[in-house]
């Protein structure tokens, strides 16, 4: 599904990210954790091709662009309603408006269809892009934390949302959190970064609970897990 070789990123003359070699398969939930500063989103980005890398490659084999879909950390609202910027993300499918709704009633944001999108709040722009995500099916999710703006209620209902849609459509996550926590609900496999390097790659469980390496535990070090 999505291989990684040699990829690095520059800014100035300091390296940001540094991943030699990184694979991930069909269907894996992956959750990427680690500092501020360490890389998750500066990964993320280069998967999405919103950021050029200044070496290595990004291999996501067999998807289309549509296949794939990126939440960044502040997501774009239009001054459209709520609900018109919903439908942007269902051209060519059909029942638009049904998907719309549904999609908006799973996020809490029913309510707020006839408003205008510049006008939510942070979180409430982040749970109306999560529901143009939703609305449609995509093999692949790159989401940059996606509960961050979001209050204690609504991070559980929208990772609820998350695995409901995970599960029925057997889609590739790959999220960001600055949460351990969040990982060990909604992955299966967790990659700690720091310095932009892989210190740590496995089971979630394992990684979380029986941290190998000194970076691992320094930053789980004050997490109940």
């Amino acid at each position: 599904m999505m291989e990684i070789k040699g990829l690095k990123k520059r800014y100035d003359a300091r390296c940001v990210l540094d991943i030699p070699s990184l694979q991930i398969a069909q269907g894996e939930r992956v959750a990427l954790i680690g500092p501020n500063g360490s890389g998750k989103s500066t990964l993320i980005r280069l998967l999405a091709g919103t950021l050029l890398a200044d070496e290595g490659t990004v291999s996501l084999l067999g998807l289309s662009r549509r296949e794939i879909a990126y939440l960044p950390q502040k997501p774009y609202a239009f001054d459209l309603s709520v609900e018109q910027n919903v439908l942007l993300a269902l051209e060519g499918l059909p029942n638009q408006r049904q998907r719309m709704r549904e999609a908006l009633e799973s996020v809490g944001l029913i309510h707020l269809r006839a408003a205008r999108g510049k006008r939510l709040s942070g979180g409430e722009v982040q749970r109306m892009a999560l529901a143009r995500i939703i609305a449609r099916p995509h093999r692949l999710l790159l989401l940059d934390e996606p509960t961050a703006s979001a209050d204690i209620q609504a991070v559980d209902r929208l990772e609820r949302v998350l695995q409901d849609y995970c599960e029925a459509t057997n889609c590739t996550l790959l999220f960001s959190s600055h949460a351990p926590t969040q990982a060990l609900r909604l992955s299966t496999r967790t990659i700690v970064l720091t310095d932009g390097r892989i210190v740590e790659d496995g089971e979630t469980m394992q990684v979380l609970r029986e941290p190998k390496g000194e970076a691992t535990q320094l930053f789980l070090r004050h997490w109940r897990i």
